[in-house]
């Protein structure tokens, strides 16, 4: 089997569940490819896109959560004649090369505005096998409303009703999760985590910024340093090396373990008792996959802060504003037992830790059905 990705470079969310998928399919043997959109057509479109996205969202973020806004209104599918159509229709056309010489048995899109062009190219018969698109947000991105995709993967069922208004009919959605790699699937116990990681077996709490180190993570900090409770802290700061030097830089009261970026979270995850970050849809669900609460701080206006809403109002998560303090929100955790097991409760409904299998079969059913109707529809000779 031979299978496409098609994403587009705007925050890390949607490569990453592309590359989890990668890692699911080659393992079983099958031939897949990503492709970047904008990068295809041009190095430095992709480039200018994701810089655009990073830039607005860091120092721009209440305009960035503005236009979201407005176009996360909208239910109805854009008219043929708009800007984001006409855009996906020469895109789809620029690909048409691509698509013939690979020959893909099934095309997954990762992004809203990959889905558009998939749709395009289904219209325009470039594509001819089954089409899905993956909303990898607790909210349901604009542009899914107009797609005509064959099928939907979601992070959730309670997310169903969103999509439903959207216009995707309800027997196209499949809430099997986000997928995530491997190594969130299963879980190690957290004594032999913290042991693996080289850290005291005590209460952990994971504070995680983001790839990019967003938010104030040095204040969040000193208001946890100050809470009169024992426990350890994990500080990922991601690669703003700015933010890791300036903790660093501290005298804190409590053992403090602070890193760049890592490329073993899932051990991190592990060890922790709950996990503080901003609620970025792929965290998020790499979090619940490994069985983890989190409390939500600092989040970018647009996705994010709907990501906030629903993991807040699900249960499986506490948020942090100006009203109510980190060392509330931890108060709640580390004392309250009752607490943290209807977090936990929550968390247990909501991740997907086998999300990436669970696409894989059904891919895999679908190819099969696809290729024998094929074979039925061939005349006998």
């Amino acid at each position: 089997m031979k299978l496409l990705i098609m994403s587009v470079k705007a925050g890390y969310g949607h490569h990453s569940a592309a590359k989890a998928i990668i890692e699911r399919f080659e393992k079983h043997g099958h031939e897949c490819r990503m492709l970047d959109i904008f990068e295809y057509i041009s190095k430095k479109l992709g480039d200018s896109i994701q810089d655009g996205y990073l830039l607005s969202t860091k120092f721009l973020p209440m305009p960035y959560g503005k236009v979201y806004g407005r176009l996360d209104k909208k239910n109805e599918p854009y008219d043929r004649y708009s800007a984001p159509v006409l855009a996906s229709h020469l895109v789809a056309k620029k690909l048409e090369g691509y698509i013939n010489e690979f020959e893909p048995d099934f095309v997954i899109g990762t992004h809203s505005f990959a889905g558009m062009i998939m749709t395009e190219m289904e219209e325009l018969e470039i594509l001819t096998c089954p089409t899905l698109g993956i909303v990898t947000d607790f909210t349901i991105h604009p542009f899914w409303e107009s797609t005509l995709l064959d099928y939907y993967v979601t992070p959730s069922g309670a997310l169903t009703y969103e999509m439903m208004r959207k216009g995707i009919p309800e027997d196209k959605i499949l809430p099997i999760g986000i997928p995530v790699r491997e190594q969130f699937s299963y879980r190690t116990e957290k004594g032999e985590a913290r042991k693996k990681l080289g850290i005291p077996d005590k209460p952990t709490v994971l504070v995680m910024s983001g790839s990019m180190g967003y938010g104030n993570i040095k204040k969040t900090i000193a208001e946890m340093d100050d809470f009169a409770y024992d426990f350890q802290i994990l500080c990922v700061c991601g690669s703003n090396k700015r933010i890791k030097t300036a903790i660093e830089k501290c005298n804190w009261k409590k053992e403090i373990h602070i890193f760049g970026f890592v490329d073993n979270i899932y051990d991190m995850m592990d060890a922790a008792e709950i996990i503080v970050t901003k609620p970025g849809g792929l965290t998020t669900s790499e979090a619940f996959a490994k069985g983890v609460p989190i409390i939500t701080v600092n989040p970018l206006p647009g996705q994010e802060d709907r990501n906030e809403d629903f993991l807040v109002n699900s249960g499986a998560a506490i948020m942090v504003n100006k009203r109510y303090g980190i060392s509330e929100a931890l108060y709640q955790v580390l004392n309250c037992p009752w607490r943290i097991k209807l977090m936990e409760e929550s968390v247990r409904h909501i991740g997907k830790p086998n999300a990436a299998e669970d696409l894989y079969q059904f891919v895999l059913e679908k190819v099969s059905e696809n290729s024998a109707g094929i074979e039925k529809s061939e005349p006998v000779i």
